[in-house]
């Protein structure tokens, strides 16, 4: 068996963190929006709170693009922003900003990326790995439940945040994004932390679904 030494990091983070990532899957709430169980109400609602995280991930990154360590991961083809705001715009309308809020645990999720792009460029970077490769994967499971329970037109608006037009291939993208992991010029201590902080990430990630799960009980 492989020790830590000479484990690749992309994995030691990957299998470190699995429980956390499965239970944050497994969560009630995305298990009856995977199921087609709930209204389209709920899936705009979650995409609010994406755009939430998004936009705290987002509005860090120009300053931490020249970052010896966060810098590195800095894409502009994974930028999710703009494409959640068309979402919403086609969910919610025109005004679909006017009763955006975040749930209490989506405002500590936010809070928990905007403190580590601030203090701690390594903590950030677990933040950023957690949510752009669980787009890339997962992600493209709920675009097509979404597509198929609510009628949105394939990779159309409603669903954009989960196309990434100018990654062409994501299979390709997702080892050198791995690669880059596997390069950070960090000491195991810190890299220890950063696992820390991936499952961290998970686990306020599925507090947001635990939240959204007693907004919406299941309806059938």
């Amino acid at each position: 068996m492989d020790s830590p030494a000479t484990t690749p990091f992309s994995t030691l983070i990957r299998t470190a963190s699995h429980e956390q990532h499965t239970e944050a899957e497994n969560s009630s709430f995305m298990s009856d929006m995977l199921g087609g169980r709930l209204a389209v109400s709920a899936y705009r609602r979650y995409t609010e709170q994406l755009w939430f995280v998004y936009r705290a991930l987002e509005a860090a990154a120009p300053a931490l693009r020249d970052d010896p360590v966060a810098g590195p991961f800095i894409r502009p083809e994974l930028a999710r922003t703009a494409q959640l705001e068309r979402d919403l715009a086609h969910l919610g309308g025109a005004s679909w900003r006017d009763a955006l809020a975040p749930l209490p645990a989506t405002a500590a999720y936010a809070a928990r990326i905007e403190e580590c792009a601030r203090t701690w460029p390594a903590g950030y970077v677990a933040h950023h790995y957690t949510r752009y490769l669980g787009d890339l994967s997962g992600g493209q499971i709920i675009r097509g439940t979404a597509e198929k329970t609510w009628g949105f037109a394939r990779k159309g608006d409603g669903v954009r945040f989960y196309v990434f037009e100018e990654i062409p291939n994501p299979a390709a993208f997702k080892r050198e994004y791995r690669a880059l992991l596997d390069r950070l010029p960090l000491d195991d201590l810190e890299k220890q932390q950063v696992v820390t902080e991936c499952k961290r990430a998970f686990a306020l990630n599925t507090a947001v679904f635990r939240e959204l799960s007693e907004e919406f009980p299941l309806s059938a």
